[in-house]
């Protein structure tokens, strides 16, 4: 990414901004709503890679957890965190680094892409499932079909958006210089190496 840590501060911020837009996009369900942070997760973090993306993550949970309505339904605040649903928020911060380690070890394609997505949506419903059992005082098997089961098709389909737009939208960005990550040249650098 480039060496610029100002700008690299404003990109977290873009991030942590998607992924706050983005949990407004809410399905209402029983115990757990399907929402649009997971999808925003995985974008930002395609689009950003390991540490801005990761930087765009824990900010957003520092905006929630003071109170500032970021999360779902614009909503905020330690109680959330601590609520049936803040293991998939804590979990979302796991998820980021779990995915740009893997990006960072494969390569950014959109196969590789739709793979980390994929490891990420496990490794978030593993958080969430994990902290709605202690949290709800639910058996294992009350709390998987409570806190994973009704979003593992959504989660695959969201995966898979996220993977594939994200790599798009991480190309553009990388074309018109708003973006470069070091070890990977863009078009008009390569260009310029000749």
């Amino acid at each position: 990414m480039k060496k610029n840590s100002t700008y690299n501060y404003v990109l977290a911020a873009f991030g942590a901004a998607i992924i706050a837009v983005l949990a407004q996009v809410t399905i209402p369900l029983p115990l757990i709503p399907i929402t649009g942070q997971t999808l925003a997760v995985g974008l930002v973090v395609t689009i950003l890679g390991t540490r801005i993306g990761t930087l765009s993550v824990l900010l957003y949970i520092l905006l929630g957890a003071a109170s500032i309505p970021v999360f779902s339904g614009m909503s905020g605040g330690i109680a959330i965190l601590v609520g049936p649903t803040g293991g998939y928020i804590i979990g979302f911060l796991a998820t980021a680094i779990i995915m740009g380690l893997y990006l960072d070890k494969f390569g950014i394609t959109i196969f590789n892409a739709i793979v980390a997505n994929l490891i990420g949506m496990v490794v978030t419903l593993t958080f969430g499932t994990a902290w709605l059992k202690i949290v709800g005082d639910l058996t294992w098997t009350a709390a998987f079909m409570g806190g994973a089961a009704p979003f593992i098709v959504v989660g695959i389909v969201k995966a898979v958006l996220a993977g594939w737009m994200g790599v798009i939208v991480r190309r553009r960005l990388e074309q018109a210089h708003l973006i470069s990550f070091s070890g990977v040249q863009t078009p008009a650098e390569q260009r310029n190496s000749v």
